[in-house]
């Protein structure tokens, strides 16, 4: 971790849009001992409760979801190019199945006790504020967006974060 430097979000230049749908993050909870991580695509950077936060959504069967359901922290880390093949991995296979992290080739490490990895170019450690809430179908406006994405009626659940470090190389 030594070659992160932990900055103010405030100071952030950077297009979440991109970050998100074009380069992809992980998504990773959990300690030394037991943690895992998944590619994500979709979330949502803002202001919520006054406060910096990030939201990520993550489907019930992802094993990723216990980990954070059941932690406290969680973190999202961007890398730079040259990783889409690793994300790739973390995104497809579970760590139910294998030690996926280690087919990824990336170099895990810890951040207040949660997990994040050494590769990446920006990290950013969040407490949950509220999570555990199941997307509702019933609600959808656009009732084509259900069917589209949750054909296996497999509703994300929806986690918000308050960024409490982001760290950067």
């Amino acid at each position: 971790m030594s070659s992160f430097k932990e900055i103010n979000y405030e100071s952030l230049n950077l297009n979440p849009f991109v970050m998100l749908k074009d380069e992809w993050g992980l998504l990773s909870a959990g300690g030394p001992e037991k943690h895992n991580t998944m590619t994500i695509a979709w979330g949502s950077f803002g202001v919520m409760w006054n406060k910096p936060v990030m939201t990520v959504v993550v489907r019930p069967q992802r094993y990723t979801y216990e980990f954070v359901e059941n932690n406290d922290l969680f973190t999202i880390s961007f890398f730079p190019d040259g990783h889409k093949k690793a994300l790739g991995i973390l995104g497809t296979k579970s760590g139910r199945d294998c030690d996926k992290i280690a087919e990824s080739g990336l170099t895990p490490t810890f951040v207040d006790d949660t997990l994040a990895f050494e590769e990446a170019n920006l990290i950013f450690v969040c407490r949950k504020l509220h999570g555990g809430q199941q997307l509702d179908a019933s609600k959808f406006i656009d009732k084509s967006l259900d069917k589209e994405n949750y054909p296996e009626n497999d509703h994300h659940y929806f986690y918000i974060g308050e960024i409490v470090k982001v760290l950067q190389k």
